[in-house]
């Protein structure tokens, strides 16, 4: 095949990414749009580069030792990659490479000025942007200067600040070529920069304009503080005009330079009104084109606008799909689940087929949609305490949504008469054999499914599936466990209300619950701490488990003094908690008992940090704590006018929130212990089509929905490039920060506190569990990266109950998300560890090591000196 060296604008499409990088296949697709005026000019493609790179053998051992150096080794990959650059520039340009590039500027004029900017092949892409991470070069005069920056934009690939991005990344150095746009020299009067959706709130009816006078390089590189338009539905709904001092304007005789603009110019705007809307409005054009949000770069040149650059907004979280253009308000499911990692289309859509309501998927997240909830008053003042008691932040966004004129339609409240929606039967007794009895059906039901599964296959295997799901909302929905799970919660709440009016004590409920009975995922901290036991008198098993890499190593103990015994034990654990891990509700995450060494840490956390016989003794002096602090309340609600009453009733409230709250746990260990059956039932279904090469490796089914899976099982045929396709939007999700409260504009709200009870620089957050504690803050967003001393703080970002056995070996827990009621704030009260959750950027404030003090009572941290 004949190599192209040079293409010309117009020539270009925006399927050409790989000849011409992003950036040229933008400007390409750009200059095809009726309309959009987009300065002249030609392509100098990535054959051209692939010549150059074949001109300098010695670059393939350099990117050898680049790719195996870790991206936090500065020093080393600014040297490396200055050595690669200085090659690169040294590369005498081939004759005829050199030629085409001079005929393609005959023909434009050679005397012209150019701008000469580089488009990388893994630049501005749909799901990564790279902006600013290669090189531009304004006001280009002449062919010599051109080939040298030509080269330099060749160079710019391996700039310290781009191979570190790849380096973080995961993207091979040399998958990734340069090709450089060559285009005519535009000398504005004003530019800036376009974006058009909000890039702060993600609102895709506001556009946002950034504008200043001179070259738009001024704003970039931070000189000068632009004038921002916010334009909705064609009009400029807010301004803020800067006192712009500096600009940046071209020099005749090639390059830039920064002058002084004269102080009378400095405060009028550097668009009117009018042009900001007309802009706006060929952004459309754009964005309509490109089929998403652009980031776009124009210049106004005698009143007419061009565009010199059009990216994609990477960093806006999508909206939910729906069938109708109407409002739409949506609540984070993740936020509850105690999961916002973004799930693979295997796991969202058994999540959606498993729920008790309809769920939307976005950005590998779900969603539910509260608007009809929100739009009558009595539903939605429910809501609105219920979102409340879980996560403040979600309340106080939903509030924001509500203010707003219009959003959320008003519905008349339903007819009265009859019990309300939602409103509680006739309560149900105080009996601890209702919870045994819950346990036992629950036990039942997962069984009932191990035995009706075992023999189906094939599409017999997904109908039976689709049966066991609406069995599987059965249980979910089984009145009596409902009300059991809202009696350990209503009596929590009457607690906490009661004792703070009557005593002036602030949630007394916490220590009134420590060492609950019938608690699942309190016992699966405490029983890792019998596994330690086991292991702790053997050093020949401690010494081989801290060399552990890999999960075959339950058979290689048995060969080992005391192995047996801990490989029991540690059967043992995996045989009641081994279909747990951190993400469960996600199917498609490999289970304990898929990946035994996640927990190897852990119990060496626990041999390192306990001492014999420390599950029962936790679990015992918590009980006797709890004991102990009855006694005190009821002895000094007594001695209160009216005493003998109040006594009685928190008696009776002690005595229900013991029987009931432990049991708020099992519903979701049922539910995840279903789970594993589902899974292993379908991964034997992926392993026979692995056999039948219908599909490449068993894990390739988590990137297709049940429903698609179901097809593939039917048909015996698979869309290998959709597969592909859902791979790589699933790492691009990564990036993303799911919000608490998503509207269908896109508008992401995360909710503030309205506090104003907390020291300055503290960090605000959720009290759940009383206490005071000082120590230091061990930031582990990996449970498999744990490695803990007693005294110190867990921050991390979510806790689902995978996380407990960590529980069991600290003195607090900090967390980004997180309520009252979620998992990680009833374990931490089972186990009387100060904690605060729902403390927005925790794990990027508090830095690994440093000194903080968690204030569980009161829902805040310091950060001390």
């Amino acid at each position: 095949m004949t190599e192209q060296y040079v293409l010309d604008l117009e020539d270009i499409d925006g399927t050409q990414i790989a000849v011409v990088g992003g950036k040229g296949a933008h400007l390409g697709g750009l200059s095809r749009i009726e309309g959009i005026r987009v300065p002249g000019g030609f392509c100098v493609t990535t054959d051209a580069f692939r010549r150059i790179i074949a001109e300098a053998p010695s670059i393939d051992d350099r990117l050898d030792r680049l790719s195996r150096l870790n991206p936090d080794d500065r020093e080393a990959i600014r040297t490396l990659s200055a050595e690669i650059r200085r090659t690169i520039e040294e590369i005498a340009i081939p004759g005829d490479l050199g030629a085409a590039i001079t005929r393609a500027l005959a023909l434009l004029g050679d005397q012209t000025a150019y701008a000469v900017r580089s488009s990388a092949t893994a630049e501005d892409l749909p799901t990564a942007s790279f902006a600013g991470q290669q090189d531009t070069y304004l006001n280009v005069i002449g062919p010599t200067e051109i080939l040298q920056h030509v080269s330099r934009c060749w160079a710019s690939l391996f700039t310290e600040r781009a191979v570190t991005y790849r380096q973080r990344n995961g993207i091979d150095h040399r998958s990734v070529h340069m090709a450089v746009v060559v285009q005519r020299m535009v000398f504005p009067h004003a530019s800036g920069i376009l974006f058009t959706a909000d890039p702060v709130t993600g609102n895709r009816k506001v556009a946002t304009v950034d504008a200043g006078f001179g070259l738009g390089e001024a704003l970039v590189s931070g000189l000068v503080n632009p004038d921002v338009f916010k334009v909705r539905d064609g009009e400029v709904v807010e301004r803020a005009i800067a006192a712009k001092q500096r600009a940046v304007h071209a020099l005749p005789a090639g390059g830039t330079q920064e002058v002084a603009i004269e102080s009378q110019r400095q405060g009028q705007p550097a668009l009117t009104d009018a042009q900001a809307v007309r802009l706006v409005q060929l952004g459309r054009r754009i964005e309509a084109h490109f089929g998403r949000p652009q980031d776009i770069e124009w210049c106004l040149v005698d009143d007419g606008f061009q565009i010199v650059q059009s990216r994609p907004i990477t960093t806006l979280f999508p909206i939910p799909e729906a069938d109708d253009r109407e409002n739409h308000v949506y609540v984070s499911v993740g936020h509850g689940q105690m999961m916002t990692d973004p799930m693979k289309p295997l796991g969202f859509s058994m999540w959606q087929l498993t729920a008790m309501v309809p769920m939307h998927e976005a950005g590998g997240r779900l969603f539910v949609d509260v608007t009809r909830r929100l739009a009558s008053p009595a539903s939605r003042a429910g809501l609105l305490e219920a979102m409340g008691k879980g996560d403040p932040l979600i309340r106080h966004a939903l509030e924001t949504v509500i203010d707003r004129d219009g959003f959320v339609p008003s519905l008349p409240d339903a007819s009265p008469g009859g019990r309300p929606a939602g409103g509680a039967p006739a309560p149900i007794d105080t009996d601890p054999a209702l919870v045994t009895g819950l346990i036992e059906r629950s036990q039942a039901s997962v069984a009932d499914l191990e035995r009706g599964i075992r023999t189906k296959t094939g599409p017999a295997l997904f109908d039976f599936l689709l049966e066991a799901f609406e069995e599987h909302k059965r249980v979910l929905s089984d009145p009596l466990s409902i009300q059991a799970i809202m009696a350990g919660m209503e009596a929590t709440w009457w607690l906490n209300d009661k004792l703070q009016e009557w005593l002036g004590e602030k949630n007394a409920a916490d220590t009134l619950t420590l060492s609950a009975p019938d608690n699942i995922t309190s016992e699966m901290g405490l029983a890792l701490l019998d596994v330690a036991d086991v292991i702790r008198p053997q050093p020949d098993v401690v010494a081989f488990l801290q060399g552990v890499d890999g999960d075959d190593f339950l058979d290689e103990l048995a060969k080992l003094a005391g192995g047996t015994e801990a490989r029991d034990a540690i059967e043992a654990y995996l045989d009641r908690y081994g279909m747990r891990c951190v993400g469960e509700i996600d199917i498609t995450r490999p289970r304990w008992r898929e990946r035994p060494s996640t927990l190897v840490p852990v119990i060496l956390d626990n041999v390192r940090n306990f001492e014999p016989g420390a599950a029962e003794r936790r679990f015992e002096q918590g009980r006797l704590k709890a004991q102990k602090k009855e006694q005190d309340v009821l002895s000094r609600l007594r001695d209160l006018p009216d005493g003998d009453r109040k006594a009685h009733e928190v008696k009776g409230m002690i005595d229900r929130v013991r029987t009931f709250i432990g049991y708020r746990e099992y519903p979701k260990y049922g539910i995840i212990s279903r789970y594993f059956v589902y899974k292993q039932a379908l991964l034997a279904e992926a392993g026979r089509l692995v056999q039948a090469d219908v599909l490449h490796e068993k894990e390739d089914v988590f990137y297709l929905t049940f429903q698609e899976f179901h097809d593939v099982a039917r048909s015996h045929q698979v869309n290998d490039e959709l597969i592909r396709q859902r791979k790589e939007a699933f790492r691009s999700y990564h990036a993303l920060t799911p919000p608490r409260v998503l509207t269908s504009d896109g508008e992401a709200l995360t909710g503030a506190y309205q506090r104003d009870d907390v020291p300055a620089g503290a960090l605000v957050g959720v009290p759940v569990s009383a206490g005071t504690i000082e120590g230091r803050a061990r930031v582990i967003l990996d449970m498999a990266d744990a490695d803990l001393e007693a005294g110190d703080i867990l921050v991390t970002a979510f806790t689902d109950p995978s996380w407990s056995p960590l529980f069991v070996g600290i003195a607090g827990l900090v967390t980004e998300v997180g309520g009252l009621m979620t998992h990680g704030a009833v374990i931490a009260r089972e186990y009387g560890l100060p904690a605060v959750v729902g403390v927005e950027q925790a794990t990027r404030l508090i830095r690994d090591g440093q000194r903080i003090r968690v204030h569980g009572t009161d829902g805040y941290v310091e950060i001390l000196p």
